[in-house]
C-alpha cells in the first residue's frame, strides 16, 4: 500500500516523476523523456527549464541533453549531517572496516525501507551495489531485520503491508510468520544475519543501534560466504559489531 495524498498538486507530480526517470537514465534529451513519460515536449520543457533555473537539473549544452544536479547532493548531505545517529556512528563506521577488513554500513529506516547513510571499506571488502542514499528492503537484510526485531509488532506489520516480502534470492524470507520467528531469534542473540537472503554468496551480520528505548538504526558487516562463517554465535565480526554498536549507544550522550 502505498501513501496517497488526498489533494496531489498534478504539477508536482509531473515534475518528481520527470525526477524520477531522469534519475533512471542518468542524462536524456527532451525528446526521450516526453516519450517515456507521455507528456508533451513543451510541458517536459518547461518543467526542464524551471528545475535548471533553480539547480536542481544540468543541461549539456553539446548534446543538449539533461541530468540531475548536484543540488540534491548539496540537500541530502545536509539532511544526513543533522541526523543525530549519523553523527554518532560516521567516525566508527571506517574504524570497524578497519578491524574487520570488510564492507560495513550505517543504515536507518524511512517509509518502511532501509537507507544506507554511511559505508565504509576495508582492505578485503567487496564491492557491491549500495551507495549512500540508496533502498532495500527490510526482510532480506541483515540491517533490516536488525531493525526491525526492536519496532512494535503492529509497525513491523503495517511495513509488510506496505512493501510486500519479495522473493529477492531463493534463501529470502516470504512468510509473514517465518519473518515475525526470525526477528525473535534475533532479538534473543541480539545481532541479526543475512545468509545469501539479498545476494547469493554474501553474508551479512548486523547490529540494532538503539537510543533510549527507540531503535534508530542498525551497522552491519558484510562478506562473501568464504569469509563470514555461519556459525553466527562463534564469528569473530559478532563481537566486533556488537562492541561498536555499543560505543555508538554510549556516544549518544555527547551529543
Amino acid at each position: 500500500m502505498e501513501n496517497r495524498a488526498k489533494n496531489p498538486v498534478r504539477t508536482t507530480e509531473k515534475s518528481l516523476r520527470l525526477i524520477s526517470e531522469l534519475n533512471r537514465l542518468g542524462e536524456a534529451r527532451v525528446t526521450t523523456l516526453a516519450s517515456e513519460l507521455e507528456m508533451g515536449k513543451s510541458a517536459i520543457h518547461n518543467h526542464l527549464t524551471t528545475l535548471e533555473e533553480h539547480g536542481y537539473v544540468v543541461k549539456n549544452s553539446e548534446t543538449k541533453a539533461y541530468r540531475l544536479g548536484l543540488k540534491f547532493l548539496d540537500i541530502g548531505g545536509q539532511i544526513r549531517s543533522e541526523i543525530d545517529v549519523y553523527k554518532v556512528a560516521e567516525p566508527k563506521i571506517q574504524e570497524l572496516a578497519d578491524v574487520s577488513g570488510e564492507l560495513v554500513h550505517l543504515v536507518v529506516e524511512e517509509d518502511g525501507k532501509g537507507v544506507y547513510l554511511c559505508r565504509a571499506k576495508g582492505e578485503r571488502a567487496v564491492e557491491l551495489d549500495t551507495y549512500v542514499g540508496c533502498r532495500h528492503h527490510m526482510h532480506s537484510t541483515a540491517f533490516g531485520k536488525a531493525i526491525l526485531s526492536h519496532l512494535p509488532s503492529d509497525r513491523v506489520e503495517e511495513i509488510i503491508d506496505q512493501q510486500g516480502l519479495p522473493e529477492v534470492t531463493p534463501q529470502t524470507i516470504t512468510s509473514r510468520d517465518e519473518l515475525f520467528e526470525e526477528l525473535e531469534r534475533t532479538r534473543d542473540r541480539g545481532f541479526a544475519v543475512d545468509d545469501e537472503e539479498r545476494l547469493e554468496g554474501l553474508r551479512c551480520i548486523a547490529a540494532p543501534i538503539r537510543f533510549d528505548s527507540d531503535v534508530i538504526g542498525a551497522i552491519s558487516i558484510s562478506g562473501p560466504t568464504a569469509r563470514i562463517d555461519d556459525a553466527w554465535e562463534s564469528n569473530e565480526f559478532v563481537d566486533q559489531l556488537c562492541r561498536v554498536a555499543n560505543v555508538i549507544e554510549l556516544n549518544k550522550y555527547n551529543l
